[in-house]
């Protein structure tokens, strides 16, 4: 009988923080198994506000260590990956505000100045009576303060660093799960199923980056240590018909001291959320109740001339937060840090287990990480990853437009739309796709909404598509434009093909 596969790594769970590590940990050399149990971000990394921000909220809850990260992060991110991530104003209205102006004023401060910013502009106090960035909010809004942030694609954030990964020798499997791990000496022995069976695997160290399952995880580990607690949140997002004219977005301050974000999605929709419920059940698939979409719609009413009820919803997702049990009293003020904790040493092989985090910091999570877990591998490579850009981010310039110009150039036959979507995907990787194709048919089958052949056999050969949803939803949000009948033709198109 051989050996058992042995690595120097294993991950549990595909999410952010789970490929973040996995790809820093492949960039110093070594050897890396990434199991994730259904898809890549197919939980709380694609249910995200879809912000990369420093959190200008946790101010209020003296959070500076975090907001600093997060700033320097922010703009850290946006170099390496300038496709996905891209600058968003955020328009502040001083009306129904629970926090008087001058307090506003000093946390935007604050804000501007604790990360060192280089891109992004300054805040700057607007009148909306005379702006259009006022345009859409009902009569008596005056006073407003702008500053900025940014926009990611959270779940291609995750597939390109899985990418980035694999491209450095790491194997990601999705639809694999753990079943058991058990120490032996120095090695983890973990059984692991996937679509092939079950298998053993031998690690020198196991990492849980499971997010919302990781006491679950624990379980599934013998002789882990389980001192550490996560608080389980759920977060819901509606996204409604567009409000408003502009690229700009909203920060919203509710009676309840609550913050509801209005941000331009998808061209022709407004993203509302989040909401912040704790979550009692077991980890899983989550839904938004009726209770989170009458408050959204509510916050809306309250702030713009447009009334939207749940009616109007056109589409909504929620995901579960697993943040670090810190014994906050509400849901809004548990902390956004997040805490590694290493169980091992002393001859017992090493297991990592991640708690809380939140998009914007996940690479500088990642890097600590690996700080914690270096010792155990003295050939292991330096630091890596500040700067180094994620596939497709190798844009010339950063400059998104000119791309874009380039592509129409070169393929005068497609549509300005579509290539504009393609490279806002994909990046410089869109050649793969786009090869020397000068029409549409040149790209294979159209199952409407631009999606056509070419890019869904990229998705599946690249990116680990291998559902309708994953391609839909995941890798694009086409399922919010596409006609009726496309998931089904996706779905039996993908059945078809041999992974």
């Amino acid at each position: 009988m051989p050996d058992p596969e042995t690595y120097d790594l294993l991950i549990v769970g595909g999410g952010i923080n789970g490929t973040g590590i996995a790809r820093d940990a492949a960039g110093r050399g070594l050897s890396v198994l990434l199991v994730e149990q259904e898809d890549l971000a197919s939980h709380t990394s694609s249910a995200s506000t879809k912000l990369i921000h420093g959190g200008l909220r946790y101010l209020e809850y003296y959070e500076f260590r975090l907001v600093r990260e997060a700033l320097i992060e922010r703009e850290r991110l946006l170099g390496m990956a300038p496709h996905i991530i891209w600058p968003l104003a955020f328009v502040l209205p001083q009306m129904n505000s629970p926090r008087p102006a001058w307090l506003v004023r000093l946390g935007l401060f604050l804000y501007d100045n604790l990360g060192g910013r280089k891109k992004l502009p300054a805040t700057r106090t607007v009148n909306l009576a005379r702006s259009p960035l006022g345009n859409g909010l009902k009569p008596g809004a005056k006073t407003a303060f702008v500053y900025s942030d940014c926009w990611v694609e959270d779940s291609r954030l995750v597939v390109l660093n899985a990418r980035d990964a694999a491209e450095r020798g790491a194997l990601i499997e999705t639809r694999t799960k753990l079943v058991s791990a058990t120490r032996e000496g120095a090695l983890w022995k973990a059984e692991i199923a996937g679509t092939n069976g079950t298998r053993t695997v031998m690690a020198k160290g196991l990492v849980n980056a499971a997010g919302p399952w990781v006491e679950d995880m624990l379980q599934r580990a013998a002789s882990a240590s389980q001192d550490r607690g996560v608080r389980l949140i759920k977060g819901s997002h509606i996204v409604v018909p567009k409000l408003y004219d502009g690229d700009h977005a909203f920060m919203l301050q509710n009676p309840d001291r609550r913050i509801v974000f209005a941000i331009p999605y998808e061209h022709d929709y407004t993203l509302i959320g989040t909401t912040d419920e704790p979550w009692q059940g077991q980890p899983g698939k989550a839904q938004i109740s009726p209770e989170e979409t009458d408050y959204l719609c509510e916050t809306v009413r309250r702030y713009f001339a447009r009334e939207i009820h749940p009616q109007d919803v056109v589409w909504s997702y929620a995901g579960i937060r697993p943040l670090y049990d810190d014994h906050a009293a509400s849901a809004s003020a548990v902390t956004r840090d997040y805490v590694l904790d290493l169980d091992g040493g002393d001859g017992k092989a090493p297991l990592l287990s991640v708690f809380g985090g939140k998009i914007t910091t996940y690479r500088k999570l990642a890097e600590h990480a690996l700080e914690k877990l270096v010792p155990f591998y003295p050939c292991a490579k330096g630091d890596w990853t500040a700067g180094a850009d994620l596939p497709g981010g190798d844009i010339p310039g950063d400059d998104f437009e000119a791309f874009v110009a380039q592509l129409a150039a070169v393929h005068p036959g497609l549509p300005r739309p579509l290539l504009t979507r393609l490279a806002r995907a994909y990046g410089t990787r869109v050649r793969a796709i786009l090869g020397s194709a000068q029409t549409m048919e040149a790209l294979g089958t159209d199952f409407g909404g631009g999606l056509t052949q070419a890019e869904v056999d990229y998705l599946a050969a690249q990116e680990w598509a291998r559902s309708a949803e994953d391609v839909l939803y995941r890798r694009s949000k086409l399922g919010l434009h596409v006609p009726p009948g496309t998931a089904e033709a996706v779905e039996a198109y993908l059945a078809g093909q041999n992974f």
